[in-house]
């Protein structure tokens, strides 16, 4: 049973906390690449700036959360989306707008994100530094550990965690309830769908799009700034979000934001069981084993520093059996 428990803290909830993630990430970068049509490879620094500017505000306010019971960087929440959703539209409108003006192809595009990613990445390292920094100034981490009868080792959860959970879960009913019922997500879907049609039926195509960067900005701080709260905020997060939540948007289906999220489900597990301990979960049987099978100390399909490849593996296999993604997204 301890070994069951052990599964259980460091692949379902280690699995969950890296799939919310990376649903987060991948349904911003679906959503501009549906509205947009090119891949906005810049979408991870964002989430790196979002991150940034919630450590600036509590390094300045670090008491603002007390009031309320909650870690500081979680009040700052809302000012750190408002500032981040701006400036992804000041970058749309400086350097996106006036490619789309010129009508260039999305390879153009693509490249001015890299450049964007360039720039974004310099700036933050220009003042944040080059090392980790926490986002608890001034207080600790909170720690949850549940004790089961019959069992020695419980199951163990963070504060970071659980908010995590419950702000997945609140964003992507709000995301679908948006989608689906308010005026502007249907337009944003119908532009989706056909961008001319769109336009020829007086839909506001330039507001869907600063509406896209917002609800991206907003998306890329939570996700960012979460991820920070459970491990600790690094200049170069982007590095290591960039490839998975591409990963996700595209195994999911290019396009479809339900998708994207099922892509960081399973992009996010793949990655925790591919470097989970398996030889813990046989302990049990380590007895029955014939003589000559003897159970290694590590029994991780790949080391931790290889995790990065296995969105690769994912991301091969499931275009090959189905190339338009899990949901039948977007050809690129």
């Amino acid at each position: 049973m301890n070994e069951l428990i052990y599964f259980f803290n460091y692949v379902v909830v280690a699995g969950s906390v890296t799939g919310c993630i990376y649903a987060m990430g991948a349904i911003g970068v679906t959503l501009i690449y549906s509205i947009l049509r090119f891949a906005h490879f810049a979408h991870a620094d964002m989430m790196t700036l979002g991150a940034f500017v919630v450590l600036l505000l509590t390094l300045a306010f670090p008491h603002a959360g007390d009031a309320l019971g909650l870690p500081t960087a979680i009040v700052m929440l809302p000012l750190a989306m408002i500032f981040t959703s701006l400036v992804a539209v000041g970058i749309d409108r400086v350097f996106y707008q006036p490619l789309r003006a010129h009508g260039v192809k999305p390879i153009v595009m693509v490249i001015a994100s890299l450049g964007v990613t360039l720039m974004l990445q310099g700036l933050i390292r220009l003042f944040s530094g080059t090392g980790a920094e926490s986002l608890y100034v001034e207080a600790r981490k909170a720690i949850f550990r549940i004790e089961l009868p019959g069992v020695t080792r419980p199951i163990i959860i963070t504060e970071p965690q659980v908010i995590l959970f419950v702000v997945t879960l609140v964003a992507v009913i709000g995301l679908h309830l948006f989608l689906t019922r308010a005026r502007l997500g249907k337009a944003m879907r119908a532009m989706s769908d056909n961008p001319d049609l769109a336009r020829a039926s007086g839909i506001n195509t330039k507001l869907i799009i600063t509406l896209t960067w917002i609800i991206a900005g907003s998306l890329a701080t939570l996700a960012g700034t979460l991820l920070s709260l459970d491990v600790a905020f690094k200049p170069d997060l982007s590095f290591f979000l960039l490839l998975p939540i591409f990963a996700a948007a595209i195994v999911g289906g290019v396009g479809h934001p339900y998708g994207a999220i099922a892509g960081g489900f399973l992009v996010g597990f793949a990655e925790t069981l591919a470097v989970f301990n398996w030889s813990v979960l046989l302990r049990p049987l380590r007895d029955s084993l014939p003589s000559w099978l003897e159970l290694p100390n590590n029994l991780a399909l790949v080391g931790t520093e290889y995790k990065i490849v296995v969105p690769f593996f994912i991301l091969i296999a499931v275009l090959i059996w189905r190339p338009t993604g899990l949901f039948k997204g977007k050809v690129i």
